[in-house]
């Protein structure tokens, strides 16, 4: 329970990665000054890290690249930022040499790109930085919760080997395995899509243009995504046991792996960072909410990484729950107030759901090496190319910009 030597803190993200980052920092850089904020992670938050140690990179839509620059990040990576000027899509099987172009198209709009491929090292070393610097956020790194409990006016987290903290609204930003969502007793739907997710940075020979490839082959979708210089972040999904003898190779058989599904576009591929493997589940928790408690990005919901759009459908989470929590507050409501959270699960619950069940759609539909279905897919993808309205629609989703768009997705203050 609170004291007076321990008064009740505002809001209190518990994990310390994308997600829970930017969503400190929307807070508390609200105009006119939003809520004091607590981060909470379990393990050391380093923000001066120089070695890359994760081989992901994430396609950053319009939308998320405008809530960065609100929250003051985008400056300090935009450097780093690759613009994404199309998107080619093949389907072939692994064997094929010639594998056509079924569907391309431009990801500008008015002139602007729509997509930013950045290195997952580079984002979140900037967002720590900038969380470290913020007076208004209270950092306590490594401490693992341990349980939660109710109290008068909020939520008692109790820390393994630190102080409890009372809230008045506890955030969930700790993972598809989600500690707190479990100790809330939020249950999930979903499972596993038997497969594994293999990424890497890699050098090539030639110039990619700024453009992105996904070649849907039998065992999974592999996406080329361009970084600056002649790099680009390969990444594919395979069957577990697949996944696990190629991850067991070395360096120089793995990147013929790679090349045999990259093709020869860009040439040779050499290995130019780490590489890591993960299993792919994808899982929806059956409510956003409980009572003082909020769940955002892999706590709300994982899906599966076939458009890449894991990351931004986290930063909608932010955008959409900062905007709720600091107009309440400028109306006088608690942060955790029952009616606050019910407005922010009316607005993310439906993006979750449909995203979650189009991606996992999308993976058993091109992971499927049946004639008759390839040559309808196929089909299905040469009409969308002939059919230019229709591409500028999907350009607009996946940059977030339909529906009802948080400010902070449109690039404009709380």
């Amino acid at each position: 329970m609170a004291s007076d030597m321990q008064p009740i803190a505002d809001v209190t993200i518990v994990g310390g990665s994308f997600a829970g980052l930017a969503l400190a920092l929307a807070l508390v850089r609200a105009e006119g000054g939003g809520p004091d904020v607590k981060l909470v992670e379990r393990a050391p938050l380093e923000s001066d890290a120089t070695i890359p140690t994760d081989p992901r990179a994430f396609a950053l839509s319009a939308g998320s690249k405008e809530l960065l620059d609100a929250i003051g990040v985008w400056q300090n990576v935009a450097g780093g930022a690759q613009a994404v000027s199309a998107i080619d899509i093949t389907d072939s099987s692994l064997a094929d040499v010639f594998r056509p172009v079924l569907l391309s198209y431009d990801t500008m709009a008015g002139g602007e790109p729509q997509m930013f491929i950045l290195e997952a090292d580079r984002l979140r070393q900037a967002l720590l930085r900038a969380v470290r610097a913020e007076p208004r956020i209270a950092v306590i790194a490594g401490a693992e919760v341990t349980g939660t409990d109710q109290a008068p006016g909020g939520r008692t987290v109790i820390l393994g080997g630190a102080e409890p903290i009372t809230t008045r609204l506890l955030v969930a930003a700790d993972g598809s395995r989600s500690p707190i969502r479990s100790m809330a007793d939020i249950g999930i739907v979903g499972g596993s899509f038997r497969q594994r997710g293999i990424a890497a940075i890699v050098g090539h020979e030639r110039e990619h243009e700024g453009r992105a490839v996904q070649h849907f082959l039998p065992a999974g979708p592999f996406a080329l995504l361009p970084l600056k210089g002649r790099r680009s972040c390969i990444t594919w999904s395979e069957g577990e046991a697949r996944a696990m003898e190629i991850m067991a190779l070395d360096d120089g058989a793995f990147v013929e792996e790679a090349q045999q599904r990259a093709g020869w576009r860009l040439g040779a591929l050499s290995l130019a960072g780490p590489r890591a493997a993960w299993p792919l589940r994808s899982h929806l928790a059956r409510s956003l909410i409980a009572s003082r408690l909020a769940l955002i990005g892999d706590a709300a919901r994982s899906v599966h990484p076939i458009a890449g759009q894991g990351v931004n459908l986290g930063f909608r989470d932010v955008a959409a729950l900062a905007e709720t929590v600091v107009e309440g507050l400028r109306l006088g409501f608690d942060p955790g107030d029952a009616t606050l959270l019910a407005r922010y699960e009316r607005w993310r619950r439906a993006d979750g759901v449909q995203s979650a069940t189009a991606f996992a759609a999308l993976n058993a539909l091109f992971s499927n090496d049946s004639t008759a279905v390839r040559a309808l897919r196929d089909a299905g993808l040469g009409l969308v190319d002939r059919l230019p309205g229709l591409k500028s629609l999907l350009v607009a989703e996946a940059a977030g910009a339909t529906g009802d768009v948080p400010r902070l997705l449109r690039g404009l203050p709380l």
